[in-house]
């Protein structure tokens, strides 16, 4: 099989009003689906991030049922020209970072929470290449 990519992921949130808020707002994602006591879904580059409230998607009648709890993680990815100037963005957003790795070859890439205390990463381009 070849895949091209991942094109959506999932994060199990209990507020749709403090994702969009974060995810929106702050991360600067579009919302392109909302069902109120369900789910918020956000473009993310050529991906979508789907955020669904466990309670609800647990017990699916028509999809399969999914959900999760605890700490969740995902990285964003983002061009090597624009990765400081997205880190310093997001300082200046009150987003306090929680860890910055050097990973090989000098990249690097931080860490820092949602308001859900989901780890999210930022990673440049070429991390995984």
């Amino acid at each position: 099989m070849e895949y091209s990519q991942i094109k959506e992921t999932c994060l199990y949130i209990h507020d749709l009003d403090k994702a969009a808020s974060f995810y929106h707002n702050i991360l600067g994602m579009p919302v392109i689906s909302k069902e109120e006591g369900r789910h918020i879904f956000f473009r993310c580059g050529s991906s979508v991030l789907l955020c669904f409230i466990p309670e609800k998607t647990k017990n699916e009648k028509v999809l399969p049922p999914h959900y999760a709890d605890g700490k969740q993680h995902i990285a964003f990815e983002v061009a090597p020209e624009v990765y400081h100037s997205t880190k310093e963005s997001l300082l200046q957003k009150g987003i306090t970072i929680t860890h910055e790795q050097r990973w090989r070859d000098g990249l690097e890439s931080f860490y820092f929470e949602d308001p859900f205390g989901h780890v999210l990463e930022i990673v440049p381009k070429g991390i995984w290449e």
